[in-house]
Parts: structure tokens; sequence; C-alpha cells
């Protein structure tokens, strides 16, 4: 018998153990027990009172619920379950002459992984690349029933021939429509309609720790796209591509594995939704590190859409280059972070406002700037012709400075 703090119960008195005997508290004599009223006049049963009816198998690791006391354990314990990935579980409990009450059912919050997976999956392809850079397979989302997919600009850059496999094993030929290096994405058009598409999301409202589920093709294996599981790691992360140094900006971070060939593929969240497309792998010199990145849905969206409407994306452009704010820098500068000019272009929008090099832009449009990174996320926001007021820390001195954003030009993107 476990005893309860506080019980006033004497450590050196020993209890024999009667399973069919409960105690109570008689004072300062601690527990004692007495014999307890008729099976018949009880609204509980002991497990040795029900026969083989009620008894689950003693050795197994679940106990049947039979005392009022222990249904809100039991049913915690069936949380618990639910929250590990079961869709459901059942619970009993066990009330007069052994005789079992109706199952309850204990339901998890939205759809099972099973559900998530077999719901999006059709919408998942292969991506077959022949080009001058050699033959690569990635993967895709098919977003509009027309045929329009989503991938990476980095799989088909260099492509002279473009297919797309669907889940049930057709290949279609497609065409690329554009990309965009600066989010690493493209969009690819195949023929026909009424194609099942992808439920887009938003990440915006993304928690660290929530459940994630990646599907791609990997490594081109038969059978159509495979799935992965596991949480959201970070948001916001900032990371540099191994093979061109170009910075991918405001990812999110997922230890829900991402193979090769999975490039182009789906980010999802709990409730189906897709949140991001797969992006990159972190790697270090002992090899993969586990974690993957994949660009917000939201910034794809924006971005294939505006392919499809004029083949390219048009960035607002302010005309500078700069790093991250930090004490080495100067030390005297009393700001926390922000975006240092490091270069001003000339005939650009920053010089036409009068930036110069070293000021610090510590705020757009009163919204704080903590590095370069910060800034250039904020500018996506704008289109050319927008204006945007800067905090501008030069020396010791702070002002405000209005820049008049123009489109960034062509030979700049590339």
């Amino acid at each position: 018998m476990v005893r309860q703090p506080g019980s006033g119960r004497d450590p050196g008195k020993k209890a024999r153990r009667y399973p069919d005997r409960m105690p109570f508290d008689d004072g300062d004599e601690g527990p004692v027990f007495r014999e307890p009223p008729p099976a018949d006049d009880r609204l509980w049963r002991h497990p040795s009172e029900l026969g083989p009816v009620a008894i689950a198998d003693r050795r197994g690791p679940w106990a049947v619920a039979v005392v009022s006391g222990l249904i809100g354990a039991a049913l915690a314990v069936g949380l618990v379950a639910v929250a590990w990935g079961t869709n459901t579980r059942t619970i009993r409990t066990v009330e007069r002459l052994g005789v079992p009450a109706p199952a309850q059912t204990v339901s998890a919050a939205g759809p099972s992984p099973v559900d998530i997976a077999q719901k999006a999956r059709p919408a998942i392809t292969q991506v077959i690349v022949r080009g001058r850079n050699g033959n690569a397979i990635a993967s895709g989302v098919i977003f509009r029933t027309d045929g329009h997919v989503m991938t990476n600009s980095h799989v088909v850059l260099g492509a002279e021939s473009v297919h797309v496999v669907l889940a049930d094993g057709k290949q279609i030929a497609a065409k690329v429509i554009g990309t965009d290096l600066d989010t690493d994405l493209a969009v690819l058009k195949i023929d026909g309609d009424h194609y099942p598409v992808a439920v887009l999301g938003s990440a915006a409202q993304l928690k660290v720790g929530q459940y994630a589920m990646t599907i791609g093709d990997p490594l081109g294996l038969a059978g159509g796209p495979s799935a992965t599981a596991g949480i959201i790691s970070a948001l916001h992360r900032h990371i540099s591509a191994k093979d061109d140094g170009r910075p991918l900006l405001d990812m999110i971070q997922t230890d829900a594995p991402i193979s090769t060939g999975s490039s182009g593929g789906a980010l999802l969240d709990s409730s189906g939704l897709v949140v991001g497309i797969t992006t990159a792998i972190g790697v270090s010199d002992a090899g993969a590190d586990g974690l993957g990145f994949a660009t917000p849905i939201d910034v794809a969206r924006s971005v294939a859409d505006e392919i499809i409407a004029r083949g390219h994306v048009v960035h607002a452009w302010i005309g500078l280059d700069g790093q991250d704010m930090d004490t080495t820098i100067d030390p005297a500068l009393d700001v926390d972070g922000g975006a240092v000019v490091g270069r001003v272009v000339d005939g650009g929008p920053a010089a036409k406002a009068g930036l110069h090099v070293t000021d610090v832009i510590i705020a757009v449009d009163g919204k704080t700037v903590m590095g370069i990174g910060e800034l250039v996320i904020d500018l996506r926001g704008h289109k050319p012709g927008d204006v945007v007021t800067l905090s501008v820390v030069r020396g010791h001195e702070r002002k405000l400075m209005r820049v008049t954003l123009a489109e960034r030009p062509r030979e700049l993107a590339a």
C-alpha cells in the first residue's frame, strides 16, 4: 500500500495489504481497515470480485479501472497515448457484477498522420530533370488544378527537359514557367486539368515544437511519395546554400527527415495544410545533421503567383549591401543590433535618399531590424515605388530617412 503524504500514519507500524478492504483515516491512529459493505450495496468492485469477464491480462501493462477514483487517471493515460500519435484509444470501466460499460473513445484533435499523408500524397510529384548540369530527381507540389507545380529553382537550373511523375506513376512532360533564385522557388506547368492539389495553409502561426510532416519523393524510389514526421525545430532561420553561397532567409527548420530527392516537396502541419516547401538540409563536415529547412508557404505562394502572372518575380530594391551589426564594428554605438551599410549603389534608391557607408539601419517603418537579413525580409513585403522610412544611426546621431524603392535591375538577380 502506498501511503499518502501527511496521512499521520506511524512509519514504524506495518500494515497487511487487504485487497478486499479499503482504508480510511481514524485520526491520530492512522489508516485502519474496516470490512466493506456487501458488494451489491457498493458502486465499486475489486477485481477479485468480478471474475474472469472483467479482468484484463494481469501481466499486461494496462490495468482495468474499477474504482471511481481511478477513472480520471485512466482517461489521462488515454490522452497521453493520443498525444503520441494514436488517433483514438478505447478505455473501459467495469461496473455492477462485472458487466462492461460502453466503451469511451477519446479522439485526437485534428486528422491522424495516416489521414494527413493519404490526403496529401496525390498532390506530391517526382520531378525528373535532364540538362547540361547533369540529371536530377527531386519533388514538386501541385497547387493548382490546371497543372501548376511548385518546386525549387536549384532543381531546374540548366534543365533541357523536365518531366513530372504523378503519384499514380504517370509521367508527363513539364514546362518551366519561371524561377526565383532569392527564394529558391520555381513553377512548372504540365498539360491537363483537374489535378489533385495540396491545400495551402500559412506559416505565420507556426510554433516551435509543434508536429510537422514532410512528403516528397526521395531518391526517386518506386511506389510514390513517402512521408516522414517530426516537429518544427526553429523559425526565421537564415542559412547559406553550400552550392552557390546565396543566403536563404526566414526559413522554417524541422527535424522531420528530408532526404536527397525531397527538394521541392511539402512540409505540412498537424491539420494537413502545407506550410512550407522543403528546400535544404543541414550538412556539416561530419555529414547530414538531421535538420531540414523549408521556405514558408506564404512566401512560396506569393512568388509562384507572380511567376505565373509575369514569368518572373519583381523585387523591390533599396540599392545597398550590408552586414549584421555587432559590438566589434563600433563598440561606442549604443545599439543592440541593426544592418550596417557596407556599400551604396550609385544612382540607387539608398544613394538618392542620402544613406552612407557605415550607417546602421535599426528600423523600417518603426519595426526594429536586428540584421541585414531582417531588412531584406521586411523589404520583400513592399513593391517598387513604395516609400519606406528608415531609422538610421550615423555616428552618435539618429535620424529618419525616407527611401523610395525601385524595381531591382534584372542583371542583379543573376
